[in-house]
């Protein structure tokens, strides 16, 4: 595995974001300079992933077997809607821009995330692979994979009112809306969620060898399983020793921790805590039977294919 780092006068090497860049076994299979995308809904996984890729690609690198920083993640990874990429394209702070501005420059932003590296980088995203305003969320031209995390939208609802500090039928609405987008931040441009069940078939309904798709339920349940499959979908060298040492590094627990302890930037100001519970089938304690039916119904056909209908509720 090499590594790959910044262009030296790329934004990731001027904020310090020093993207992570694996080049595969057989590089002339790839683009010289592409993305691997980290992408899934929100609240499904998506910074767990991140922090146990961060780990393990330590451990791999000879580095000291020690709880990465969740704040300094940008060290190995970027968010694609993070203000500095957007803000050179758009003249402006993003905040400023309209959503018909942000998505013209998208394709171009992502074109320079791209080339700010030597060969792959992996970039956080929250987008359905749709278009927005004429323009595509996802620039396919600078594309080299993605690894997708889904997770039952029934405990994602709950997890969505924690984190944007929401009433919970707003929650609901928000997971189900087909189409919908985040407005931008103080620091971040505008983000196309789409609907739960939309977000998880733009990227899954055509399996790709490319495309690596792993269960939020898995992570937990199989944890040496799963994250040993996107290890070697990676082409990550690792050893068992390695492997079971980053699932440990990169536990809920830690992360929990970490954040009691310093913050974490990402988290909301609307939001209590990012790492909150971790754990599946909480719905279970807060969702009524109706809320479940309404997000069954808008979502029944995704959340069939990865096995998320309740027994108790599979008849229609």
């Amino acid at each position: 595995m090499a590594i790959a780092r910044p262009a030296r006068n790329s934004p990731a090497r001027k904020s310090g974001d020093r993207a992570m860049v694996v080049a595969a076994k057989s590089p002339e299979s790839r683009p010289l300079a592409a993305i691997v995308w980290l992408a899934s809904y929100p609240r499904s996984g998506n910074t767990w992933t991140r922090n146990f890729l961060h780990n393990l690609i330590t451990l791999v690198q000879g580095g000291e077997a020690a709880t990465q920083d969740i704040n300094a993640m940008g060290r190995l990874t970027t968010w694609e809607i993070a203000g500095h990429w957007y803000e050179p394209a758009l003249g402006k702070p993003p905040k400023l821009a309209t959503r018909m501005e942000i998505a013209r420059v998208r394709p171009a932003v992502q074109a320079r995330i791209a080339s700010s590296v030597d060969k792959l980088i992996f970039v956080k995203t929250h987008h359905a692979l749709v278009a927005e305003q004429g323009f595509p969320t996802i620039n396919m031209k600078v594309t080299a994979g993605a690894i997708y995390i889904v997770r039952n939208p029934l405990d994602v609802a709950v997890s969505l009112q924690h984190h944007f500090g929401i009433e919970l039928h707003r929650a609901i609405e928000r997971l189900n809306l087909v189409d919908y987008t985040i407005p931008p931040g103080e620091s971040s441009a505008s983000e196309v969620y789409g609907s739960w069940a939309q977000n998880v078939e733009s990227w899954t309904a055509k399996p790709h060898r490319a495309v690596y798709v792993m269960r939020y339920e898995d992570m937990l349940d199989k944890p040496t399983e799963t994250f040993g499959k996107l290890a070697t979908h990676l082409l990550l060298e690792h050893t068992p020793a390695q492997l079971e040492q980053a699932i440990e590094l990169s536990s809920f627990d830690r992360l929990k921790a970490q954040e009691q302890e310093k913050g974490f930037r990402e988290r909301p100001k609307k939001s209590e805590a990012f790492f909150r519970e971790g754990r599946a089938e909480q719905w279970r304690d807060v969702l009524s039977p109706d809320q479940v039916r309404v997000i069954i119904r808008h979502n029944r056909r995704t959340m069939a294919r990865f096995g998320y209908i309740p027994d108790d509720y599979a008849t229609p």
